[in-house]
């Protein structure tokens, strides 16, 4: 017998797909271990230390080589929805400097040869988190392909599963990130959050550096490094168009098997919408499996979902779908523990099927989904403003009210071969926004009652491809048209005016109507060009094309560079030149006309149109591994800007209007880190920035203070939207199937007061999460409760106070609740 073991281990080669044979051989190694004693016991023993190389070596070999996120057990895909168990040292991911958070590959691994046993020293495996990270790559995507979903792992992946992981990195490939600030987050990152998938969108980007929080009016309500919007969604690589002002996101977490948030010197492909490119891959699942759950609690929280994806033949599926409804739809106008006539129903749909035409070509199809009412929120104690006589109600029975929707198509082709990678969409917007006024109270409170609608359809096509020159470099070129019909109306009851001042009854309602057909058109040409083993720049060229309320064009180079300057510190740097439009829908001109001589008239009765931004920007970051588990980085950027672009709510319609300034600045600096040790896992960012801006040059008529409006003219100020110290952190502990998770978020306060001059007060919030997976029986599914408290500490702090540069209502941070998830596995 004993023979047999060392003619076992002596000659035979182990390699990752022998794993499970290793196993066998232990079990049977163990039970001979417990029958012998003596000398032969001795003599196992040394074969124990083969043993151990054996498994140690496969192991170390699969830890070396697996996804980020994913254990030396039988890998996930990257966006598959089960609770990861703990990491130990020996099945540690790679560092970040080799493969971003949220990347999945399916490199063939090699094989350990056990020829000749003599000892060694365990070598020191480099390992990812599967929190949140951020990274710059010089040339691998952020999000790549997720590994197939297969209990041997990717030696025993299907031909299908193959194939699809082979496309997915063919069109990460398309869009490199070379000079550009990444941040990732992946799937497993998110179920760590304290409300795990039940984190709305905006609020996990939140836990990005340089992202700072704001009221929902904002649409977004966050911005990425002070800019007010801006910031385009990708779905799989394909553009996804923005809404027109509505309120809280379209799309839901529940979809996203990771996401990027780019920042900086963004590469030529990304145009238009360059504050930050919020970039999404969906989840993909090749077992079927799926999720029903049931989250809830305070102030009236109820939020039905499920999850279902898998595949069939050569077709993969996800369907995710939500309810929600809430007491507390909107920030509370007031510190109170229960807004007024705040409630919200919400629906969200997201569906994503794909299928191979062949190895090389797949045909994938997106929709989604979003439909919300929300009830504007009251604020008590506002004093009428007479035109309309003594209001027989109060601010607290106003019945103001909002109606959104959101829908889009996404339909795309894509192929590969050995030099060439190509993509093609065509892809299908509606959006329509509707704010409905109580008109009496209005009237009573405002002087004016104002019934705004704003429908979009938009119609776009999208191409990009590359083509691998040689070794050193690679060529991408790409291009995209958008058709934008936008009719938009406000319906204004008001008052007349007469010549001496005096408020003439009854009141009466004007039509201001506007129907407008826009097109973007934008391409670009780049060059990828590795230099050496440490240096790969990036340099291209785009063009844009605009055709709205006024034409305009610019040609936009582009630079970037990521040089490894020790085994562990990369820099990045890189130039934009940036061309942004403004939103169609936000940037239509009003009939002024209409409303002389009315309680709607304006003081400033100029009106110029609103033009596209144009801005130049440098950025400038270092990401550094001080030892294993601890990265550090630091990121600093300037941008300067003509026609800066800025908004706000002009008048009690919960809606936004675009106006430009002359001439603005942006200066930043971010600190990031992140400690990762087996299951604990944490993270810190820091940032600073200051953004101003002076002159008003467009849609000069939404200003009623002139004396405000003379001194923006001619001094610099801050924007509404500045914020100087932002901050964010999270930790969380994953031991066997529960998890505790905490995160935070702090502001130094929006700016507010006269011109900006003055800021919100300091705030922090702190989230708590525990959840813990159930398995009652062998022939039952696994169900998890997890726990949820929101501002564990119940700090109450105020967003905004209802002053400021296009600031109409004071809002509120969400007060102390509790909440609790159920979800069960189908």
């Amino acid at each position: 017998m004993l023979t047999r073991w060392s003619t076992r281990f002596n000659s035979e080669a182990i390699s990752l797909a022998n794993l499970r044979h290793c196993e066998s051989y232990a079990s049977e190694f163990l039970f001979e271990l417990c029958a012998n004693s003596g000398l032969a016991a001795r003599k196992l023993a040394s074969k124990a230390a083969i043993l151990g190389l054996c498994l140690f070596g496969a192991v170390e070999g699969h830890a070396q080589e697996a996804p980020s996120g994913i254990t030396s057990s039988p890998p996930l895909p990257t966006g598959q929805n089960a609770t990861p168990q703990s990491t130990s040292p020996a099945a540690a991911t790679p560092s970040p400097s080799q493969t971003p958070p949220g990347t999945s590959t399916t490199a063939v691994l090699p094989p350990v040869i056990i020829n000749n046993p003599k000892p060694r020293s365990r070598s020191v495996g480099k390992k990812t988190s599967n929190k949140i990270s951020k990274q710059t790559s010089p040339s691998q995507p952020v999000q790549s392909a997720p590994a197939p979903a297969t209990g041997e792992g990717a030696a025993n992946a299907t031909p299908f599963e193959k194939a699809t992981t082979a496309l997915d990195q063919a069109r990460d490939s398309l869009m490199p990130k070379i000079g550009a600030t990444s941040y990732s987050i992946n799937r497993q990152a998110i179920e760590a959050l304290p409300q795990g998938e039940d984190t709305p969108v905006d609020k996990v980007l939140l836990q990005a550096p340089g992202v700072s929080y704001d009221s929902a009016v904002s649409n977004p309500d966050y911005h990425v490094r002070n800019e007010y919007a801006f910031v385009q969604y990708r779905i799989n690589g394909i553009l996804l168009p923005e809404g027109v002002s509505g309120l809280g996101p379209v799309l839901d977490t529940n979809f996203v098997g990771g996401l990027s948030l780019l920042t900086g010197a963004l590469p030529a492909e990304y145009g238009l919408r360059t504050a930050g490119v919020v970039d999404i891959t969906t989840r993909s699942l090749f077992a079927p499996e799926g999720t029903v759950n049931l989250y809830g609690g305070s102030r009236g929280t109820l939020t039905p979902s499920f999850d279902y994806g898998g595949s069939v033949g050569a077709t993969q599926y996800f369907f995710t779908g939500r309810f929600f409804q809430s007491d507390l739809g909107l920030e509370n106008p007031t510190s109170s523990w229960n807004a007024i006539h705040d409630e919200t129903d919400q629906g969200k749909f997201f569906g994503y099927v794909s299928t191979l035409l062949s190895d090389s070509t797949r045909l994938s199809y997106m929709m989604g989904a979003s439909i919300s009412q929300f009830q504007i929120p009251n604020n008590p104690g506002q004093v009428p403003l007479g035109d309309f006589g003594v209001p027989p109600i109060s601010s607290t029975a106003l019945n103001e009210n909002e109606d959104d929707k959101y829908f889009f198509n996404i339909l795309t082709l894509q192929t590969k071969s050995e030099n060439t990678d190509a993509q093609f969409s065509y892809f299908y917007r509606y959006a329509d926004v509707h704010f409905i006024p109580d008109i009496p109270g209005d009237l009573f409170f405002n002087g004016v009652a104002s019934n705004v609608t704003r429908e979009s359809n938009l119609n776009g096509i999208q191409a990009d491809g590359s083509y691998t020159l040689n070794d050193q470099h690679k060529l991408r070129v790409g291009f995209a048209v958008t058709a934008e019909d936008t009719n938009v109306s406000n319906i204004s009851t008001l008052l007349a005016v007469s010549a001496n001042g005096d408020i003439l009854q009854p009141p009466f309602t004007v039509a201001d109507r506007n129907s407008t057909l826009g097109w973007n058109i934008g391409g670009y040409v780049q060059d990828e060009w590795k230099i050496s083993d440490k240096l790969t720049l990036n340099t291209g060229i785009r063009f844009d094309q605009l055709y709205q309320f006024v034409d305009a064009n610019q040609f936009s180079p582009r630079i970037g560079a990521v040089y490894s300057l020790f085994p562990h510190t990369k820099i990045h740097a890189g130039y934009a030149r940036y061309f942004t439009p403004p939103y169609q829908a936000q940037a239509t001109p009003a009939n002024l006309a209409l409303f002389q001589g009315t309680t709607a008239q304006p003081v400033i009765p100029i009106q110029d149109p609103v033009l596209p931004e144009r801005s130049h920007y440098f950025d400038v970051g270092l990401d550094q591994t001080v030892f294993r588990g601890l990265d550090v980085g630091i990121d600093t950027y300037r941008k300067i800007t003509t026609d800066q672009l800025d908004d706000g709510q002009f008048g009690q319609a919960v809606v936004l209007t675009n106006f430009n300034y002359a001439k603005g600045y942006s200066d930043g600096v971010e600190f990031k880190s992140k400690y990762y040790n087996g299951g604990f896992k944490a993270y810190a960012n820091l940032s600073w920035n200051t953004t101003e801006a002076k002159d008003v040059v467009s849609n000069q008529y939404l200003f009623d203070d002139p004396v405000e409006f003379a001194f923006i003219q001619t001094h610099y100020h801050f924007t509404d939207d500045t914020q100087l110290v932002t901050a964010s952190a999270g930790m969380s502990y994953r031991l066997d199937k529960t998890l505790i998770s905490t995160d935070m978020i702090f502001g130094s306060g929006l700016r507010s007061g006269f011109a900006n001059m003055d800021h919100g007060p300091p705030y922090t919030q702190v989230n708590l999460g525990v959840s813990h997976e159930f398995n009652l029986s062998p022939d039952t599914k696994p169900f998890t409760l997890r726990f949820d408290v929101v501002n564990l500490f119940d700090d109450i702090y105020e967003l905004r106070n209802g002053t400021g540069i296009g600031v109409f209502a004071p809002q509120f941070g969400p007060r102390f609740g509790f909440f609790t998830r159920l979800s069960v596995k189908l």
